[in-house]
């Protein structure tokens, strides 16, 4: 199943019990990748950033099941101030910032190995060298299987993996990105500090680049395409919103599915790995039925064609 398990609010706002319920059926239906970071959830008052992991840790020690799962977390984002829910003083991406998050985020995992590692965010302050040669050491000392880097430009990546190839490191195979059906106003800043949008140009760079993955966020839009009570934020009102979601309800009421699963669909068709965040197993279900919906040709051109 090539849906990953968003796991931003597991251990806090779903507590343990519930999240061990949902990774369990999650496992079950035969998903294996699950996304975390070493910052989960940092924002929320109270919270470390330690939570995600150490309930993953802990679900992974529980069952015994390690190897049957792909675990991705990340480094770069996780504040160094106590209290400092903003990135002003995110850890960054230098050779020993890595290597110490590398670390602290095997032990919460309670594992030997990080499968997917991320650079989380950007840090401009450290040359590419200095973060991609930390990575790679990580590699070669096997605590770390692939890499990948989120929330970047498409020359920024492709830069990296120029930089890797020309060393012989370990090069990116993944990106992660906020990507959806709906979009918003070119050239709009996002609300979220930190979040890049997977443009028509870093779409375009992974279609000549089939070994690198595009794990999309924010696929759902935290309920905004279903429910009334969250209007879509400000930037996304504008015309082509209006035809994208028209087209999208038609396309969900003739399929007999929901909205969000269309959605799931259209990422999966393009060959793009959505991360779906769930707060109870209804969610998880309907995430689940999605990679049994088939976009044929005609209904694919119908979306893209929305707007």
């Amino acid at each position: 199943m090539n849906i990953a398990l968003g796991t931003i609010p597991f251990g806090t706002t779903v507590s343990e019990r519930d999240s061990f319920a949902i990774l369990d059926r999650f496992h079950e239906a035969g998903g294996t990748m699950l996304d975390t970071s070493n910052n989960y959830p940092f924002w929320v008052e109270g919270c470390s950033g330690d939570e995600s992991e150490q309930t993953i840790g802990a679900w992974l020690a529980a069952r015994g099941n390690r190897d049957a799962m792909v675990v991705g977390t990340k480094a770069g984002a996780r504040p160094t101030t106590p209290g400092d829910r903003t990135l002003d003083s995110a850890e960054g991406l230098s050779a020993a910032a890595v290597a110490r998050a590398a670390e602290a985020s095997l032990r919460r995992l309670r594992t030997d190995r990080i499968d997917v590692y991320w650079a989380h965010i950007e840090d401009r302050s450290v040359r590419l060298e200095e973060t991609l040669g930390a990575f790679d050491a990580l590699a070669r000392q096997g605590k770390v299987q692939s890499v990948g880097a989120s929330n970047v430009p498409a020359w920024r990546l492709e830069r990296a993996r120029n930089t890797s190839a020309a060393h012989g490191w370990l090069p990116y195979t993944h990106v992660q990105l906020r990507h959806t059906y709906l979009r918003p106003r070119p050239f709009t800043r996002l609300a979220e500090t930190g979040h890049v949008i997977a443009s028509d140009e870093m779409l375009d760079y992974l279609r000549a680049e089939p070994d690198v993955t595009l794990w999309a966020y924010n696929t759902l839009m935290a309920g905004r395409y279903t429910r009334a009570d969250r209007p879509l934020p400000e930037s996304y009102d504008h015309p082509g919103t209006t035809r994208r979601l028209a087209v999208l309800r038609e396309v969900a009421a003739e399929l007999g599915v929901t909205p969000n699963q269309v959605v799931l669909a259209w990422i999966l068709a393009g060959g793009h790995v959505p991360i779906v965040g769930v707060s109870s197993l209804a969610q998880l279900d309907e995430a689940i039925a999605a990679t049994e919906v088939k976009l044929d040709d005609e209904l694919r051109a119908r979306l893209d064609a929305a707007g």
